[in-house]
């Protein structure tokens, strides 16, 4: 697997508005919120091309298709994405973790937004994604 960049990093967090306390208030991070969620984000934080301050409950949505986290499962404290240069990319990067025996929270696939990821869990509880995302190659 070939990775590109780094293209998300995000806290996971089961209490949204004490984390974004943290992030926005006393760091001072341009976090935005995102539509009608309680996603907050920036694509302006310098080193990485996006952070974010993510739900559990979304983070579970996204990865299992409920709002809780399963109970046998290592609950997430984090979230970072690596980038790939392809669609084909990500299934091929999926297919590689399956092969060094990890199992995947959920297949390859393409979000409503048209980022393209599949995901693991680390032993430590980091959500680990292989993503395309077509916007952060446009400039290339």
């Amino acid at each position: 697997m070939k990775i590109e960049f780094v293209a998300s990093v995000a806290v996971v967090t089961p209490h949204p508005p004490l984390s974004r306390k943290l992030f926005v208030d006393a760091i001072g991070l341009p976090l935005t919120k995102h539509a009608d969620d309680e996603y907050y984000f920036s694509e302006a934080v310098p080193g990485t091309k996006h952070f974010g301050v993510w739900p559990l409950s979304q983070a579970a949505e996204a990865c299992f298709g409920t709002k809780e986290w399963p109970a046998d499962r290592v609950v997430p404290q984090a979230c970072f994405e690596f980038e790939v240069a392809s669609e084909a990319a990500v299934a091929e990067g999926g297919a590689e973790l399956e092969a060094g025996g990890y199992t995947l929270l959920h297949p390859a696939r393409t979000e409503p937004w048209g980022q393209t990821v599949v995901r693991v869990l680390s032993p430590e509880g980091v959500i680990v994604g292989i993503s395309y995302q077509p916007w952060m190659h446009e400039s290339e």
